[in-house]
């Protein structure tokens, strides 16, 4: 007789956005270089009574120091992914009880800034203002790519 092992996931949900400014003519998108390596556009968990829109700038300025956000209103796209927490994250959860792999939903939306100065936080070991080509290039997982596409095909719509 084989034992079955069932894994316990967590469940998590983020807002995020791709951020996005006019420099010169040239669109140029935010990327943060996290602690754990990645390049990725800010994003965070939502907080309970808060709306999406209320996530995003309150973890755009916690991730940023940005205030000047402008979300675009027909851009919503959501990525579905698993993972298992690693290092910290994972004696953080094990410590509250939380499960160590995790379902996350994020809900990405797309936003102008006229800011340039950036104000990393904790999570984060740097950022870079990029153009599309580079950016795709410089960011990690596909998913944040595929919605980067979505999001210069829609400004390309909108004539920028």
């Amino acid at each position: 007789m084989s034992k079955i092992k069932f894994l316990s996931f967590s469940f998590e949900y983020s807002v995020g956005s791709v951020i996005y400014r006019i420099e010169n003519g040239k669109i140029l998108f935010l990327l943060l270089h996290y602690v754990s390596g990645h390049w990725d556009f800010v994003k965070g968990h939502k907080e309970k009574d808060e709306t999406d829109l209320e996530t995003l700038k309150r973890e755009t300025f916690e991730e940023t120091g940005i205030k000047d956000l402008k979300t675009v209103k027909d851009f919503k796209k959501c990525s579905y992914y698993f993972y298992k927490a690693k290092g910290m994250e994972k004696n953080k959860r094990i410590e509250s009880g939380s499960g160590v792999n995790i379902f996350k939903k994020v809900t990405y939306y797309l936003s102008e800034t006229g800011e340039k100065t950036v104000r990393i936080s904790k999570e984060h070991q740097g950022y870079t203002w990029i153009e599309y080509e580079k950016a795709l290039k410089r960011i990690t997982h596909k998913r944040p790519k595929r919605i980067l596409k979505e999001a210069i095909e829609r400004l390309q719509r909108a004539g920028m």
